[in-house]
């Protein structure tokens, strides 16, 4: 009788329990795929690397008030053997150097996965990385371009991945206070992010500053990229 080949275990972390249903079903179409784990954040995420020692891992980057980011930094740092692959909503354009250089081997939209989730996983398994094709032209035009001649940066580029946390969870209404709760840190340390966020997109005031991210959070990046030149615009 010929043995059975085991198959591929993959840990899913996503905060919606509906996506994770629809991720696993997809992959479970595949005869070599199987979740073996499901966690909502970072804690049960970790938990399942040490208890399952999945071959991969797909990870959304909105995990409630934490973000896929962290976790992403804790697997290098714990665990650099297992490979990842971030799929989200987020826009691709901004986050998917981020999560290159946060240690994930590919990033994908969610609004694609239902076509390309396979042929993704199956790079980032053969240890390739996963981008789609406009991303990949994006970032090879922007390696080659002469300096000054590089595809137009995204004006959020310049924040850290800290600020960029507090700058969405700001623009999804989150105060100051919650997200101190949320990320386990201080008022003060929230208050200095919030202030770093402000001078970097030369926004003076708070209200400005909650305006613009709740721009971000439901118009998206090109909406608030526009409003931010149409202001230096008119000083």
């Amino acid at each position: 009788m010929t043995p059975t080949k085991q198959r591929t275990q993959i840990l899913l972390v996503d905060d919606h329990p509906v996506v994770r249903h629809g991720l696993k079903q997809l992959l479970e179409q595949e005869e070599d795929l199987e979740v073996c784990c499901e966690a909502e954040g970072l804690e049960g995420a970790l938990e399942c690397i040490g208890r399952h020692q999945p071959h991969m891992a797909i990870v959304d980057l909105s995990l409630g008030t934490r973000d896929g980011l962290e976790l992403l930094k804790e697997i290098q740092a714990k665990h650099s053997w297992l490979p990842v692959l971030v799929v989200s909503m987020h826009e691709e354009s901004l986050y998917s150097e981020r999560v290159l250089r946060a240690g994930a081997l590919g990033y994908l939209n969610k609004q694609e996965a239902t076509e390309t989730i396979v042929p993704a996983v199956r790079r980032v398994l053969a240890g390739g990385i996963y981008l789609s094709e406009k991303v990949a032209e994006r970032r090879a035009a922007r390696r080659a371009a002469a300096p000054g001649l590089a595809p137009e940066a995204s004006p959020l580029e310049c924040l850290s991945d800290r600020e960029l946390q507090v700058f969405r969870l700001i623009g999804q209404g989150e105060t100051t206070r919650s997200i101190a709760e949320g990320l386990e840190l201080s008022i003060k340390t929230i208050e200095t992010y919030r202030a770093h966020i402000k001078s970097k997109l030369g926004l003076k005031h708070s209200t400005e500053l909650l305006q613009h991210a709740f721009l971000y959070w439901h118009a998206g990046e090109a909406a608030l990229k526009e409003a931010l030149e149409a202001r230096q615009a008119h000083g």
